[in-house]
């Protein structure tokens, strides 16, 4: 959790700098954040539509369907929603509660693709997913390899299994370094 702080320019580190292309990101820590995309293991979506959770912050109106359509495509929810009454316009209910947590986490996972961020941070975003959902999702991410960096944070092994460096942190302290 405090790595993604850090990560996050939430908390400031006490001693040493984070530094992204020789600048510390704390220069301009609004600009840095817009580059960001976080998926947290809790998922906080608003009472509406399906759609206006994927967009959020973006004009419904001017809103690109390009994009919308390739992360509903990329985060694997092109079937559900085919399958719902009202397609996108489906309410998700308060905090998501007419859809499952991997639905959920798939929603914010379209989210987050939608904006087109350069870096996304996933804190264990696929945990709520079955193992074959969250193999699909992965290996959408394995596609992004070269256009997003992608900072995965997971305690199931699987889900690093497309990574090309794993840290491993134990009590604060980097304990093994793999690069693939």
């Amino acid at each position: 959790t405090t790595l993604v702080d850090l990560l996050l320019g939430l908390l400031k580190p006490q001693t040493g700098q984070i530094v992204v292309d020789d600048i510390d990101i704390f220069n301009d820590v609004n600009g840095w954040r817009s580059k960001i995309a976080y998926i947290p293991q809790e998922i906080f979506l608003i009472d509406d539509s399906i759609k206006n959770n994927i967009i959020l912050g973006d004009d419904p109106k001017v809103s690109s369907i390009k994009n919308l359509d390739t992360a509903i495509s990329q985060s694997k929810l092109t079937q559900f929603i085919s399958e719902l009454p009202y397609g996108l316009e489906s309410k998700v209910g308060e905090k998501g509660i007419n859809l499952s947590g991997g639905q959920r986490q798939r929603v914010a996972i379209a989210r987050a693709l939608y904006h087109q961020r350069e870096i996304l941070i996933l804190d264990e975003a696929t945990s709520a997913l079955d193992n074959s959902t969250e193999e699909e999702i992965t290996s959408q991410f394995e596609e992004l390899k070269g256009k997003k960096t992608v900072i995965c944070i997971a305690h199931r092994t699987s889900t690093l299994k497309s990574c090309n460096k794993i840290y491993s942190i134990e009590n604060g302290i980097i304990t093994q370094k793999n690069h693939i």
